[in-house]
Protein backbone atom coordinates (compact mmCIF):
# COMPACT_ATOMS: atom_id res chain seq x y z
CA UNK A 1 0.00 0.00 0.00
CA UNK A 2 1.38 3.60 -0.96
CA UNK A 3 1.01 6.25 1.72
CA UNK A 4 -0.28 9.82 0.88
CA UNK A 5 1.96 10.81 3.20
CA UNK A 6 4.83 9.42 5.58
CA UNK A 7 6.85 11.25 8.65
CA UNK A 8 10.26 9.71 8.95
CA UNK A 9 12.83 9.75 11.93
CA UNK A 10 10.73 11.54 14.21
CA UNK A 11 10.26 11.17 18.32
CA UNK A 12 6.82 10.64 19.08
CA UNK A 13 5.13 11.59 21.84
CA UNK A 14 1.69 9.55 21.10
CA UNK A 15 -0.86 11.69 23.55
CA UNK A 16 -1.19 8.65 26.20
CA UNK A 17 1.97 10.46 28.23
CA UNK A 18 4.46 7.89 28.41
CA UNK A 19 7.73 7.80 27.01
CA UNK A 20 8.63 8.81 23.51
CA UNK A 21 9.88 6.15 20.96
CA UNK A 22 11.32 6.75 17.17
CA UNK A 23 9.07 5.34 14.37
CA UNK A 24 7.90 6.33 11.17
CA UNK A 25 4.14 7.41 10.32
CA UNK A 26 2.40 6.10 7.11
CA UNK A 27 -0.72 8.40 6.42
CA UNK A 28 -3.67 7.18 3.88
CA UNK A 29 -6.57 9.36 3.36
CA UNK A 30 -6.53 11.47 6.07
CA UNK A 31 -5.90 8.85 8.74
CA UNK A 32 -2.85 6.83 10.03
CA UNK A 33 -2.71 3.40 8.46
CA UNK A 34 0.84 2.60 9.81
CA UNK A 35 2.94 3.23 12.50
CA UNK A 36 6.50 1.78 11.93
CA UNK A 37 8.89 1.04 9.48
CA UNK A 38 6.20 2.12 6.96
CA UNK A 39 8.43 0.63 4.13
CA UNK A 40 6.07 1.55 1.40
CA UNK A 41 6.35 4.60 -0.74
CA UNK A 42 4.74 7.39 -0.27
CA UNK A 43 3.46 10.98 -2.46
CA UNK A 44 5.24 13.02 0.09
CA UNK A 45 7.44 12.53 2.60
CA UNK A 46 8.51 15.13 5.90
CA UNK A 47 11.38 14.31 7.09
CA UNK A 48 10.82 14.39 10.95
CA UNK A 49 14.60 13.94 11.85
CA UNK A 50 15.72 15.66 15.43
CA UNK A 51 12.17 16.81 15.88
CA UNK A 52 9.41 15.68 18.03
CA UNK A 53 5.80 14.42 16.33
CA UNK A 54 2.46 14.59 18.55
CA UNK A 55 -1.03 14.59 17.85
CA UNK A 56 -2.65 17.90 17.00
CA UNK A 57 -3.23 20.05 19.94
CA UNK A 58 -7.20 20.90 20.64
CA UNK A 59 -8.29 24.15 22.00
CA UNK A 60 -10.81 23.99 24.13
CA UNK A 61 -11.81 28.07 24.60
CA UNK A 62 -11.77 30.05 21.41
CA UNK A 63 -14.16 32.62 19.98
CA UNK A 64 -14.05 32.21 15.97
CA UNK A 65 -18.06 32.18 15.89
CA UNK A 66 -17.56 35.27 13.56
CA UNK A 67 -14.82 35.43 11.83
CA UNK A 68 -15.51 31.99 11.02
CA UNK A 69 -17.67 32.92 8.10
CA UNK A 70 -14.79 34.78 6.33
CA UNK A 71 -11.36 33.66 7.19
CA UNK A 72 -10.41 30.66 6.31
CA UNK A 73 -6.82 30.61 7.90
CA UNK A 74 -8.75 30.65 11.89
CA UNK A 75 -5.01 32.16 12.59
CA UNK A 76 -3.30 32.85 15.14
CA UNK A 77 -4.65 29.53 16.55
CA UNK A 78 -3.29 27.26 13.27
CA UNK A 79 0.10 29.01 14.09
CA UNK A 80 0.37 26.99 17.23
CA UNK A 81 -0.31 23.59 16.54
CA UNK A 82 -4.26 23.58 17.07
CA UNK A 83 -5.81 20.99 14.47
CA UNK A 84 -9.02 21.41 16.77
CA UNK A 85 -10.66 24.38 18.20
CA UNK A 86 -13.66 24.46 20.53
CA UNK A 87 -15.99 27.95 19.68
CA UNK A 88 -18.74 29.02 21.00
CA UNK A 89 -17.55 29.56 24.85
CA UNK A 90 -18.81 32.15 27.31
CA UNK A 91 -22.44 32.07 25.89
CA UNK A 92 -21.85 34.27 23.29
CA UNK A 93 -22.14 33.73 19.83
CA UNK A 94 -24.12 34.37 16.57
CA UNK A 95 -27.56 31.54 16.55
CA UNK A 96 -30.41 31.56 16.30
CA UNK A 97 -30.67 35.02 15.15
CA UNK A 98 -33.40 36.91 13.42
CA UNK A 99 -32.21 39.35 10.87
CA UNK A 100 -33.36 42.47 13.41
CA UNK A 101 -31.19 41.19 15.97
CA UNK A 102 -27.86 40.89 14.19
CA UNK A 103 -26.75 43.82 15.01
CA UNK A 104 -27.40 42.74 19.38
CA UNK A 105 -25.08 40.32 18.93
CA UNK A 106 -22.30 42.27 17.19
CA UNK A 107 -22.44 44.87 20.13
CA UNK A 108 -22.56 41.90 22.52
CA UNK A 109 -19.61 40.57 21.04
CA UNK A 110 -18.11 43.36 20.28
CA UNK A 111 -18.39 44.40 24.13
CA UNK A 112 -17.43 41.37 25.84
CA UNK A 113 -15.00 39.97 23.39
CA UNK A 114 -13.29 43.10 21.92
CA UNK A 115 -13.80 41.96 18.64
CA UNK A 116 -14.14 45.16 16.31
CA UNK A 117 -17.81 45.72 15.82
CA UNK A 118 -17.13 47.37 12.23
CA UNK A 119 -15.11 44.14 10.99
CA UNK A 120 -18.07 41.70 12.53
CA UNK A 121 -20.42 43.47 10.75
CA UNK A 122 -18.72 43.39 7.03
CA UNK A 123 -17.20 39.99 7.47
CA UNK A 124 -19.95 38.25 9.05
CA UNK A 125 -21.66 36.49 5.86
CA UNK A 126 -25.09 35.59 8.03
CA UNK A 127 -27.13 33.32 5.58
CA UNK A 128 -28.65 31.73 8.80
CA UNK A 129 -31.27 32.17 11.48
CA UNK A 130 -31.10 28.83 13.40
CA UNK A 131 -28.28 27.26 14.77
CA UNK A 132 -28.59 23.80 12.67
CA UNK A 133 -28.54 26.52 9.72
CA UNK A 134 -25.22 28.28 11.46
CA UNK A 135 -23.67 24.70 11.21
CA UNK A 136 -24.59 24.27 7.67
CA UNK A 137 -23.39 27.83 6.63
CA UNK A 138 -20.12 27.87 7.84
CA UNK A 139 -19.55 23.86 7.42
CA UNK A 140 -19.94 24.70 3.66
CA UNK A 141 -16.40 26.88 4.35
CA UNK A 142 -13.46 25.23 3.81
CA UNK A 143 -10.90 26.21 6.47
CA UNK A 144 -7.45 25.02 7.77
CA UNK A 145 -8.61 23.61 11.00
CA UNK A 146 -11.37 21.32 12.33
CA UNK A 147 -13.58 23.04 14.73
CA UNK A 148 -16.55 22.12 17.25
CA UNK A 149 -19.47 24.65 18.45
CA UNK A 150 -21.18 24.67 21.74
CA UNK A 151 -24.83 26.11 21.72
CA UNK A 152 -24.82 29.36 23.54
CA UNK A 153 -26.69 31.25 25.93
CA UNK A 154 -27.00 34.91 25.17
CA UNK A 155 -27.98 34.65 21.49
CA UNK A 156 -30.93 31.31 22.40
CA UNK A 157 -32.20 34.23 25.33
CA UNK A 158 -32.45 37.09 22.76
CA UNK A 159 -34.38 34.82 20.00
CA UNK A 160 -37.11 33.66 22.80
CA UNK A 161 -37.49 36.98 25.21
CA UNK A 162 -36.69 39.78 23.00
CA UNK A 163 -35.89 43.04 24.86
CA UNK A 164 -36.96 41.26 28.41
CA UNK A 165 -33.65 39.18 27.78
CA UNK A 166 -31.74 42.07 28.86
CA UNK A 167 -34.34 43.84 30.88
CA UNK A 168 -33.12 41.71 34.13
CA UNK A 169 -36.34 39.75 33.73
CA UNK A 170 -36.49 35.64 34.40
CA UNK A 171 -37.46 33.58 31.95
CA UNK A 172 -41.28 32.43 31.89
CA UNK A 173 -42.46 28.23 31.98
CA UNK A 174 -43.19 29.63 27.63
CA UNK A 175 -40.05 30.82 27.66
CA UNK A 176 -38.18 27.89 29.08
CA UNK A 177 -39.93 25.51 26.87
CA UNK A 178 -38.90 27.64 23.51
CA UNK A 179 -35.02 27.91 24.17
CA UNK A 180 -35.31 23.86 25.24
CA UNK A 181 -36.92 23.20 22.21
CA UNK A 182 -34.14 25.29 20.09
CA UNK A 183 -31.06 23.72 22.64
CA UNK A 184 -32.45 20.52 21.51
CA UNK A 185 -32.18 21.00 17.86
CA UNK A 186 -28.37 22.94 18.39
CA UNK A 187 -27.79 19.52 19.71
CA UNK A 188 -29.15 17.34 17.39
CA UNK A 189 -27.29 18.62 14.50
CA UNK A 190 -24.14 18.25 16.02
CA UNK A 191 -23.72 21.50 19.03
CA UNK A 192 -20.86 19.95 21.11
CA UNK A 193 -22.38 21.36 24.17
CA UNK A 194 -23.75 24.46 26.12
CA UNK A 195 -22.33 27.35 27.97
CA UNK A 196 -23.32 30.25 29.92
CA UNK A 197 -21.89 33.45 30.82
CA UNK A 198 -21.76 34.63 34.19
CA UNK A 199 -18.99 37.55 34.56
CA UNK A 200 -19.38 41.51 35.82
CA UNK A 201 -16.85 41.91 33.51
CA UNK A 202 -18.42 40.86 30.80
CA UNK A 203 -20.88 43.95 28.77
CA UNK A 204 -22.46 44.90 25.87
CA UNK A 205 -20.46 47.79 23.68
CA UNK A 206 -23.45 49.73 24.55
CA UNK A 207 -22.77 48.81 28.49
CA UNK A 208 -25.91 46.27 29.47
CA UNK A 209 -24.99 43.27 31.03
CA UNK A 210 -25.01 40.28 28.98
CA UNK A 211 -28.48 38.43 28.55
CA UNK A 212 -27.42 35.30 29.99
CA UNK A 213 -26.08 36.68 33.23
CA UNK A 214 -29.81 37.33 34.12
CA UNK A 215 -30.81 33.78 34.43
CA UNK A 216 -32.45 32.02 37.29
CA UNK A 217 -31.15 28.99 38.72
CA UNK A 218 -34.82 27.06 37.28
CA UNK A 219 -33.94 28.28 33.93
CA UNK A 220 -29.94 27.07 34.34
CA UNK A 221 -31.71 23.70 35.15
CA UNK A 222 -33.70 23.79 32.52
CA UNK A 223 -31.47 23.75 29.78
CA UNK A 224 -28.64 21.77 31.27
CA UNK A 225 -31.04 19.27 31.47
CA UNK A 226 -30.91 19.21 27.58
CA UNK A 227 -27.95 17.22 28.10
CA UNK A 228 -28.87 14.30 30.30
CA UNK A 229 -29.19 11.24 27.75
CA UNK A 230 -26.21 12.35 25.44
CA UNK A 231 -23.77 10.13 25.17
CA UNK A 232 -21.30 13.71 24.04
CA UNK A 233 -21.03 16.70 24.97
CA UNK A 234 -20.06 19.44 27.38
CA UNK A 235 -21.86 22.36 29.56
CA UNK A 236 -18.80 25.21 30.04
CA UNK A 237 -19.39 28.53 31.88
CA UNK A 238 -17.39 31.51 33.25
CA UNK A 239 -17.93 33.25 36.35
CA UNK A 240 -16.49 36.08 38.42
CA UNK A 241 -18.98 35.54 41.51
CA UNK A 242 -20.11 38.79 41.16
CA UNK A 243 -16.76 40.12 42.59
CA UNK A 244 -17.45 43.60 42.14
CA UNK A 245 -20.70 43.32 44.02
CA UNK A 246 -20.63 43.67 47.95
CA UNK A 247 -19.89 40.99 50.36
CA UNK A 248 -19.21 37.57 49.60
CA UNK A 249 -21.45 36.41 46.36
CA UNK A 250 -19.05 32.93 46.00
CA UNK A 251 -21.40 30.98 47.75
CA UNK A 252 -24.88 31.65 46.24
CA UNK A 253 -22.86 31.36 42.63
CA UNK A 254 -21.53 28.31 43.29
CA UNK A 255 -24.59 27.16 44.06
CA UNK A 256 -25.96 28.46 40.73
CA UNK A 257 -22.55 26.97 38.98
CA UNK A 258 -23.22 23.71 40.72
CA UNK A 259 -26.86 23.41 39.97
CA UNK A 260 -26.06 23.76 36.25
CA UNK A 261 -23.53 21.13 36.11
CA UNK A 262 -25.91 18.32 38.40
CA UNK A 263 -28.34 19.25 35.61
CA UNK A 264 -26.48 17.69 33.36
CA UNK A 265 -27.34 14.15 33.44
CA UNK A 266 -23.90 13.50 33.77
CA UNK A 267 -22.09 14.69 31.55
CA UNK A 268 -18.50 16.86 31.68
CA UNK A 269 -18.99 20.54 32.94
CA UNK A 270 -16.04 22.89 33.18
CA UNK A 271 -15.20 26.51 34.91
CA UNK A 272 -12.86 28.96 34.07
CA UNK A 273 -10.26 29.10 36.67
CA UNK A 274 -7.39 32.06 37.52
CA UNK A 275 -6.20 33.54 40.76
CA UNK A 276 -7.63 37.15 40.18
CA UNK A 277 -6.16 40.06 42.32
CA UNK A 278 -9.39 41.29 44.15
CA UNK A 279 -9.80 38.00 45.37
CA UNK A 280 -6.61 36.17 45.54
CA UNK A 281 -7.92 33.15 47.50
CA UNK A 282 -10.99 32.62 45.15
CA UNK A 283 -9.15 29.90 43.24
CA UNK A 284 -8.93 28.28 46.11
CA UNK A 285 -12.72 27.72 46.94
CA UNK A 286 -13.26 26.80 43.43
CA UNK A 287 -10.75 23.94 43.46
CA UNK A 288 -12.13 23.00 46.64
CA UNK A 289 -15.07 22.98 45.27
CA UNK A 290 -14.57 21.27 42.38
CA UNK A 291 -12.85 18.54 44.16
CA UNK A 292 -15.99 18.39 46.53
CA UNK A 293 -17.97 17.86 43.53
CA UNK A 294 -15.84 15.33 41.83
CA UNK A 295 -16.02 13.38 45.42
CA UNK A 296 -20.08 13.18 44.65
CA UNK A 297 -19.82 11.99 41.35
CA UNK A 298 -19.90 14.67 39.47
CA UNK A 299 -17.79 15.36 36.31
CA UNK A 300 -16.57 19.26 37.22
CA UNK A 301 -13.67 20.50 35.59
CA UNK A 302 -11.34 23.44 35.49
CA UNK A 303 -9.82 25.14 32.36
CA UNK A 304 -6.57 27.12 33.43
CA UNK A 305 -3.90 28.86 31.67
CA UNK A 306 -0.08 28.26 31.83
CA UNK A 307 0.56 32.13 31.95
CA UNK A 308 -0.75 34.84 33.51
CA UNK A 309 -4.13 36.06 31.50
CA UNK A 310 -2.36 39.14 30.17
CA UNK A 311 -3.77 42.69 28.97
CA UNK A 312 -1.64 44.18 26.30
CA UNK A 313 -1.55 47.66 26.79
CA UNK A 314 -0.64 49.95 23.74
CA UNK A 315 -1.41 53.47 22.01
CA UNK A 316 -3.01 50.72 19.02
CA UNK A 317 -4.65 48.51 21.62
CA UNK A 318 -8.06 48.93 23.19
CA UNK A 319 -6.55 49.99 26.20
CA UNK A 320 -3.21 51.86 28.05
CA UNK A 321 -2.60 54.08 30.84
CA UNK A 322 -3.69 57.54 29.40
CA UNK A 323 -6.70 56.00 28.10
CA UNK A 324 -8.44 58.03 30.61
CA UNK A 325 -6.56 61.51 30.57
CA UNK A 326 -8.90 64.36 29.26
CA UNK A 327 -5.97 65.76 27.10
CA UNK A 328 -5.88 62.61 25.56
CA UNK A 329 -9.16 61.63 24.83
CA UNK A 330 -8.90 64.52 22.73
CA UNK A 331 -6.78 62.95 20.19
CA UNK A 332 -7.64 59.47 20.72
CA UNK A 333 -9.00 59.30 17.12
CA UNK A 334 -5.91 60.75 15.04
CA UNK A 335 -4.12 58.52 13.59
CA UNK A 336 -1.40 57.00 15.39
CA UNK A 337 1.34 58.63 13.44
CA UNK A 338 -0.16 62.26 14.38
CA UNK A 339 -0.91 61.51 17.54
CA UNK A 340 3.02 60.12 18.76
CA UNK A 341 4.26 63.46 17.34
CA UNK A 342 1.77 65.49 19.33
CA UNK A 343 2.77 63.53 22.72
CA UNK A 344 6.76 64.21 21.85
CA UNK A 345 5.74 67.53 22.82
CA UNK A 346 7.27 68.26 26.60
CA UNK A 347 4.84 70.79 27.35
CA UNK A 348 1.82 68.84 25.87
CA UNK A 349 2.66 65.92 27.79
CA UNK A 350 3.40 67.94 30.91
CA UNK A 351 -0.42 68.39 30.75
CA UNK A 352 -1.68 65.63 30.07
CA UNK A 353 0.00 63.83 32.85
CA UNK A 354 -1.33 67.15 35.51
CA UNK A 355 -5.32 65.87 34.28
CA UNK A 356 -7.31 64.05 36.35
CA UNK A 357 -8.34 60.72 34.92
CA UNK A 358 -12.01 60.95 34.16
CA UNK A 359 -14.37 57.74 34.55
CA UNK A 360 -14.74 55.82 31.76
CA UNK A 361 -17.73 52.81 33.16
CA UNK A 362 -21.40 54.00 33.47
CA UNK A 363 -24.48 53.69 31.70
CA UNK A 364 -23.83 53.18 28.07
CA UNK A 365 -20.19 52.47 28.52
CA UNK A 366 -18.54 48.63 27.69
CA UNK A 367 -16.02 49.93 29.92
CA UNK A 368 -16.57 47.68 33.60
CA UNK A 369 -15.55 49.33 36.42
CA UNK A 370 -12.44 47.41 36.99
CA UNK A 371 -11.01 49.53 34.44
CA UNK A 372 -11.56 52.72 36.55
CA UNK A 373 -10.12 50.52 39.69
CA UNK A 374 -6.81 50.00 38.16
CA UNK A 375 -6.46 53.31 36.54
CA UNK A 376 -6.96 54.59 39.80
CA UNK A 377 -4.66 52.84 41.13
CA UNK A 378 -2.09 53.19 38.55
CA UNK A 379 0.89 53.07 41.17
CA UNK A 380 0.27 49.65 42.43
CA UNK A 381 -0.91 48.28 39.05
CA UNK A 382 2.37 49.30 37.16
CA UNK A 383 4.18 47.27 39.29
CA UNK A 384 3.07 44.54 37.01
CA UNK A 385 3.37 46.14 34.08
CA UNK A 386 6.44 44.85 31.61
CA UNK A 387 8.20 45.18 28.46
CA UNK A 388 8.14 41.35 26.95
CA UNK A 389 11.05 42.01 25.06
CA UNK A 390 12.79 41.11 21.36
CA UNK A 391 12.25 37.04 23.08
CA UNK A 392 9.34 37.57 25.02
CA UNK A 393 9.68 36.89 29.08
CA UNK A 394 5.95 36.73 30.54
CA UNK A 395 7.83 35.52 34.25
CA UNK A 396 10.17 38.60 35.01
CA UNK A 397 8.91 38.87 38.61
CA UNK A 398 8.35 42.48 40.57
CA UNK A 399 11.78 44.21 39.87
CA UNK A 400 11.12 43.60 36.31
CA UNK A 401 7.80 46.12 36.16
CA UNK A 402 7.51 49.03 34.91
CA UNK A 403 6.83 50.21 38.60
CA UNK A 404 10.16 49.37 39.19
CA UNK A 405 11.66 51.09 36.59
CA UNK A 406 9.94 54.02 37.58
CA UNK A 407 11.21 54.10 41.03
CA UNK A 408 14.98 53.39 40.00
CA UNK A 409 15.13 56.18 37.39
CA UNK A 410 13.29 58.94 40.19
CA UNK A 411 10.18 59.52 38.18
CA UNK A 412 6.76 59.50 38.43
CA UNK A 413 4.56 56.38 37.28
CA UNK A 414 2.98 57.83 34.65
CA UNK A 415 5.74 59.53 33.53
CA UNK A 416 7.52 56.30 33.08
CA UNK A 417 4.16 54.85 31.04
CA UNK A 418 3.74 57.96 29.25
CA UNK A 419 7.69 57.46 27.95
CA UNK A 420 7.42 53.86 27.43
CA UNK A 421 4.44 54.19 25.06
CA UNK A 422 6.30 56.60 22.89
CA UNK A 423 8.91 53.45 22.31
CA UNK A 424 8.99 52.17 18.97
CA UNK A 425 7.18 55.04 17.22
CA UNK A 426 4.22 54.38 19.34
CA UNK A 427 4.11 50.71 18.95
CA UNK A 428 5.80 49.50 22.33
CA UNK A 429 3.07 46.84 23.71
CA UNK A 430 2.79 47.09 27.85
CA UNK A 431 1.95 43.42 29.10
CA UNK A 432 0.00 43.61 31.77
CA UNK A 433 -1.27 39.60 34.17
CA UNK A 434 -3.81 40.65 35.35
CA UNK A 435 -4.59 37.54 36.57
CA UNK A 436 -2.46 34.57 37.53
CA UNK A 437 0.34 36.96 38.85
CA UNK A 438 -0.69 38.35 42.07
CA UNK A 439 2.63 36.91 43.72
CA UNK A 440 4.51 37.43 40.97
CA UNK A 441 5.34 34.26 40.00
CA UNK A 442 3.69 31.33 38.69
CA UNK A 443 3.86 29.04 41.52
CA UNK A 444 0.11 29.07 41.53
CA UNK A 445 -0.30 28.75 38.25
CA UNK A 446 2.16 25.08 39.01
CA UNK A 447 -0.45 24.18 41.23
CA UNK A 448 -3.40 25.11 38.42
CA UNK A 449 -1.59 23.26 36.04
CA UNK A 450 -1.01 19.80 37.78
CA UNK A 451 -4.35 19.78 39.59
CA UNK A 452 -5.93 16.10 38.73
CA UNK A 453 -9.13 17.47 37.67
CA UNK A 454 -7.27 20.42 35.44
CA UNK A 455 -7.26 21.13 31.38
CA UNK A 456 -5.11 23.35 29.52
CA UNK A 457 -7.69 26.47 28.52
CA UNK A 458 -8.39 29.84 28.57
CA UNK A 459 -6.75 30.88 24.99
CA UNK A 460 -9.74 33.01 24.26
CA UNK A 461 -8.15 32.77 20.48
CA UNK A 462 -10.13 34.97 17.89
CA UNK A 463 -11.17 37.35 21.15
CA UNK A 464 -9.83 40.12 22.88
CA UNK A 465 -8.44 40.78 19.45
CA UNK A 466 -6.75 44.21 21.05
CA UNK A 467 -5.58 43.23 24.13
CA UNK A 468 -4.88 39.96 24.46
CA UNK A 469 -2.53 37.44 22.61
CA UNK A 470 -3.09 34.15 24.38
CA UNK A 471 -3.65 31.63 21.18
CA UNK A 472 0.06 30.97 21.72
CA UNK A 473 -0.61 28.63 25.02
CA UNK A 474 0.42 25.45 23.62
CA UNK A 475 3.58 26.90 21.99
CA UNK A 476 4.63 28.51 25.61
CA UNK A 477 3.56 25.02 27.61
CA UNK A 478 5.61 23.18 25.55
CA UNK A 479 8.75 25.88 25.75
CA UNK A 480 8.42 27.32 29.18
CA UNK A 481 6.81 24.24 31.31
CA UNK A 482 8.92 21.39 29.94
CA UNK A 483 11.72 23.54 29.00
CA UNK A 484 12.54 26.63 29.65
CA UNK A 485 11.53 26.78 33.27
CA UNK A 486 14.13 26.46 36.26
CA UNK A 487 11.92 24.50 38.78
CA UNK A 488 8.86 22.67 38.70
CA UNK A 489 9.15 22.06 35.17
CA UNK A 490 6.04 19.44 34.24
CA UNK A 491 7.30 16.57 32.24
CA UNK A 492 7.47 16.83 28.19
CA UNK A 493 5.24 13.55 27.32
CA UNK A 494 2.42 14.93 30.54
CA UNK A 495 2.50 18.67 28.54
CA UNK A 496 1.38 17.13 25.35
CA UNK A 497 -1.18 14.63 26.81
CA UNK A 498 -2.83 17.77 28.32
CA UNK A 499 -3.06 19.27 24.74
CA UNK A 500 -4.03 16.36 23.17
CA UNK A 501 -5.56 12.90 24.68
CA UNK A 502 -7.01 14.80 28.03
CA UNK A 503 -8.96 17.24 25.83
CA UNK A 504 -10.24 14.74 23.57
CA UNK A 505 -11.56 12.64 26.13
CA UNK A 506 -12.76 15.22 27.75
CA UNK A 507 -15.22 16.29 24.44
CA UNK A 508 -15.86 12.48 23.57
CA UNK A 509 -13.55 12.43 20.46
CA UNK A 510 -12.32 8.94 20.04
CA UNK A 511 -10.50 9.66 16.05
CA UNK A 512 -8.44 12.29 17.39
CA UNK A 513 -6.01 13.05 20.73
CA UNK A 514 -3.28 10.42 20.04
CA UNK A 515 -1.33 9.32 17.86
CA UNK A 516 -2.30 5.90 16.64
CA UNK A 517 -3.55 3.35 13.76
CA UNK A 518 -6.94 4.72 12.83
CA UNK A 519 -6.90 7.75 14.08
CA UNK A 520 -7.44 10.94 12.14
CA UNK A 521 -3.52 12.39 10.84
CA UNK A 522 -4.12 15.21 12.81
CA UNK A 523 -0.20 15.75 13.51
CA UNK A 524 2.54 18.12 14.45
CA UNK A 525 6.23 17.96 13.69
CA UNK A 526 7.93 20.29 16.00
CA UNK A 527 11.59 21.55 16.20
CA UNK A 528 11.58 21.06 20.14
CA UNK A 529 14.68 22.93 21.28
CA UNK A 530 14.18 25.96 18.62
CA UNK A 531 10.61 26.30 19.47
CA UNK A 532 10.39 30.04 20.61
CA UNK A 533 7.65 32.86 20.54
CA UNK A 534 7.89 36.31 18.86
CA UNK A 535 7.08 39.58 20.40
CA UNK A 536 2.98 40.22 19.62
CA UNK A 537 2.41 42.52 17.41
CA UNK A 538 -0.31 44.83 15.83
CA UNK A 539 -1.87 44.15 12.22
CA UNK A 540 -4.52 45.74 10.52
CA UNK A 541 -5.98 42.52 8.63
CA UNK A 542 -9.57 42.51 9.64
CA UNK A 543 -12.61 43.07 7.55
CA UNK A 544 -13.29 47.13 7.51
CA UNK A 545 -9.76 47.85 8.57
CA UNK A 546 -9.82 46.24 11.90
CA UNK A 547 -6.49 45.52 13.73
CA UNK A 548 -5.72 42.80 15.79
CA UNK A 549 -3.09 41.22 17.95
CA UNK A 550 -0.96 38.34 16.01
CA UNK A 551 2.13 36.73 17.62
CA UNK A 552 4.55 34.51 15.40
CA UNK A 553 6.61 31.65 15.90
CA UNK A 554 9.64 29.19 15.55
CA UNK A 555 9.77 25.60 15.65
CA UNK A 556 6.69 23.98 13.67
CA UNK A 557 7.98 22.23 11.14
CA UNK A 558 5.01 20.92 9.87
CA UNK A 559 1.30 20.63 11.22
CA UNK A 560 -0.98 18.59 9.58
CA UNK A 561 -5.15 18.73 9.39
CA UNK A 562 -6.61 15.14 8.12
CA UNK A 563 -2.93 14.38 7.09
CA UNK A 564 -2.79 17.30 4.75
CA UNK A 565 0.35 19.98 5.64
CA UNK A 566 -1.71 22.99 6.51
CA UNK A 567 1.38 24.48 8.49
CA UNK A 568 4.77 23.94 7.16
CA UNK A 569 8.31 26.23 8.19
CA UNK A 570 5.97 28.09 10.53
CA UNK A 571 3.84 29.51 7.63
CA UNK A 572 0.65 28.62 6.70
CA UNK A 573 0.06 26.65 3.48
CA UNK A 574 -2.84 26.63 0.95
CA UNK A 575 -4.45 23.78 2.16
CA UNK A 576 -8.34 23.68 3.44
CA UNK A 577 -9.02 20.66 5.54
CA UNK A 578 -10.98 21.74 8.02
CA UNK A 579 -14.42 21.06 8.82
CA UNK A 580 -17.03 21.30 10.92
CA UNK A 581 -16.89 18.07 13.94
CA UNK A 582 -20.54 17.38 14.50
CA UNK A 583 -21.76 15.57 17.95
CA UNK A 584 -24.59 14.25 17.07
Amino acid sequence: MAFDLKITGGLIHDGDGGKAYEANIGVKDGRIVEIGKCDAPASRTIDAKGAIVTPGFIDLHTHYDGQISWDEEMRPSVNFGVTTAVLGNCGVGFAPVRPQDHDRLIRLMEGVEDIPGTALHEGISWGWESFPEYLDKIDAIPHTIDFAVMAVHDPLRVYVMGERATANEHATEDDLKKMRSLLDEALDAGACGFSIGRSDVHRTADGDWTPSSEAAREELIALAGAMKGRKRGVLQAVNDFNLERPGDQFPEEFGLIEAFARAGGGRPCSISLMQRDLAPDQWLRILKETERLNADGVDFRVQVAPRGIGVFNGLQCSMHPLMAQPLYREIKDLPLEERVKIMRDPEWKKRCLADKPIKLAGPGSSVPPIVDTLIGAIDWVANKFYRLGDKPNYDQGEQGSLGAEARRDGVTTMEKLYDVLLELDGKQLIYFPIYNYTEFSYDNVHKMLTHPNAMIGLSDGGAHVGTICDASFPAYLLSYWTRDRAKDRIELPRAIQMLTADAADYLGLEDRGRIKVGARADINVIDYSDLALRPPRMVKDLPAGGQRLLQDVSGFRATLVAGRPVVLDDQVTDERPGRLVRFN
